[in-house]
């Protein structure tokens, strides 16, 4: 937008840049990544138009990619002590072949035929939704208009062509569960695979629908490696600093410890923002916002009287968006790796391949999953068995810790936004805490005595902290009927990156096309903008 000769100004709440994707010193001596974590799919247009590898970003490939260990009690056989996966076939073949080597011959069709299937959404990410309202009943002009948004419609039917359509329909309406027992029979490797279509969402593998969360985590990739992860060195903050950096060079002002009072509006027409600045209100005139925030804090929150402006119908949508969240985050500074009892170190404090992978803890078999997602939602509680998945950035990048020291971030599931019976006091915190460090203990003995401090993020905290609303980290559900053209709402006026209200734009991951370090919805946001403004107006 400011390459383009608009006058851009960026308000941020907290301190610094970057939502939730930021990095903080929350031990002293020791950088997390305190919410986000790793990055896949921050989408390559972003990476080479704004030349973020130029200016510093470096992110670390992880290979291999998975560590899955096996508490002794669930070992079929002896022997049979943990599942790695990576980039290696041959090293797949060996580890999933230690289980079935049906499975071992599977998993790379699998892989292919995931492969398959983004081919044919990855179009669809980097462009607006089809607005249905101007080609179905808008002028002649506004439809003609509407038939470049055909075109990644028309990729993504051209994909469609090289599977069978049983095949789309089964990946994006099944139970993850059903899907891998069709293609696999060993429980290690299929609960290994179901986490993907759980991360982040108040589903079970058994939940309809789970099967496009499992996709949308196989969508990105690094350094031309499909569905890989890494590290950002200097953990995810460095991802928002280099964009925040190209934005100040293109001619944008950053300001941090500006939270936004209000969107002002008159007539239907955004005419700026009402920001707190050192203890004042105040207004900012501007034609055009593009708001970052949920779309409840958007519209519900920053609006001063929503009814006003939004049609009912609108606002009924919007409130009833699925803001549910499983998540709680642990951050961990220790004073040595973890030493795995499945595959111990034979060298005290020696990395190995496995400590740069994410470490799944609880995930030997399906039902582990299921019990405890089964928990949060029957009992309003947490499971004794949480499922957990576990990575170490600093096994990669030294910077995050002092020599010999390591950071360990753990995303755990599932834990509801409000435990009976009485939420998150202090009691259940450190009830909590203790049930995630006795079970990394039960993998890793001697875990506990490593521990220098933490950080603890409940689903409250990461919606104070951060602005996720229920502390969803994909602002709002990434289910079916929040997909697409009903992301993030199923009303016709809601035409994502657009609003009802002329000039407001929204850029988060609440709109099109979902949830994750993607950049995608900021993209298309910042993209309709330069062409609204290019139509309406002139800026110095």
């Amino acid at each position: 937008m400011a390459k383009s000769g608009m006058k851009v100004a960026v308000f941020e709440r907290r301190y610094l840049v970057g939502g939730a994707a930021v990095t903080e010193e929350i031990v002293p001596g020791f950088r997390f990544s305190r919410a986000s974590y790793v990055l896949s799919l921050l989408r390559p247009q972003i990476m080479s138009e704004l030349k973020l590898a130029d200016r510093g970003l470096k992110v670390h490939l992880r290979d291999p990619s998975s560590y899955t260990p096996i508490r002794e009690e669930l070992r079929t056989r002896p022997g049979l002590t943990s599942l790695t996966l990576g980039q290696s076939t041959e090293m797949n073949r060996m580890e999933i072949g230690k289980f079935s080597s049906r499975d071992s011959e599977a998993y790379e069709k699998f892989e292919d035929h995931l492969g398959s299937l983004v081919d044919i959404i990855n179009p669809l990410l980097d462009h607006a939704p089809l607005d249905l309202n101007k080609f179905l009943q808008g002028s002649l002009s506004e439809k003609c208009s509407s038939f470049k948004e055909l075109s990644p419609l028309w990729q993504a039917m051209k994909a469609v062509r090289k599977v069978d359509l049983e095949d789309i329909q089964e990946m994006i309406t099944s139970p993850t569960s059903k899907i891998l027992d069709v293609w696999f029979e060993s429980d290690p490797l299929k609960a290994t695979l179901a986490t993907d279509a759980c991360i982040g969402a108040m589903a079970s593998p058994s939940t309809p629908g789970s099967g496009y969360v499992l996709l949308h985590h196989v969508m990105g990739g690094l350094n031309g490696v499909r569905g890989a992860w890494g590290y950002p060195e200097g953990g995810m903050g460095s991802v928002s600093n280099a964009i925040g950096d190209c934005a100040v060079e293109a001619g944008a002002q950053i300001f941090t410890d500006s939270p936004v009072e209000s969107i002002d509006v008159t007539n239907q027409s955004v005419t700026g923002i009402t920001i707190q600045r050192g203890g004042e209100s105040l207004k900012i005139k501007a034609p055009l916002v593009l708001s970052n925030a949920t779309p409840k804090v958007t519209f519900c929150n920053l609006l001063a009287k929503p009814q006003d402006h939004l049609p009912q119908d609108v606002l009924d949508r919007i409130e009833g968006i699925d803001y549910t969240s499983p998540v709680t985050k642990l951050n961990f500074a220790v004073n040595r790796l973890p030493n795995f009892e499945a595959d111990p170190n034979q060298v005290p404090n020696e990395a190995l391949p496995l400590h740069q992978s994410t470490i799944h803890l609880n995930c030997e078999n399906m039902s582990l999953l299921e019990d405890a997602y089964a928990s949060s939602v029957s009992k309003q509680s947490f499971s004794a068995l949480p499922m957990i998945e576990m990575t170490i950035p600093s096994v990669l990048d030294s910077s995050l810790a002092p020599p010999g020291q390591h950071v360990c971030l753990v995303f755990s599931q599932y834990t509801p936004y409000d435990p009976l019976p009485s939420g998150w006091d202090a009691k259940t915190r450190d009830l909590y805490a203790n049930l995630i460090v006795d079970t990394i203990e039960s993998y890793a003995p001697g875990f506990r005595a490593s521990i220098v401090g933490y950080e603890m993020l409940t689903p409250p905290d990461l919606e104070s902290i951060f602005g996720l609303t229920g502390g969803n980290i994909f602002h709002g559900s990434m289910s079916l009927d929040q997909l697409y053209l009903s992301r993030p709402t199923s009303s016709r006026s809601m035409a994502s990156p657009g609003t009802p209200i002329q000039g407001l734009l929204l850029a988060g991951s609440g709109a099109h096309p979902g949830g994750g370090v993607m950049g995608s919805p900021g993209r298309l946001a910042a993209k309709t903008a330069v062409e609204v403004a290019g139509k309406s107006w002139t800026f110095a």
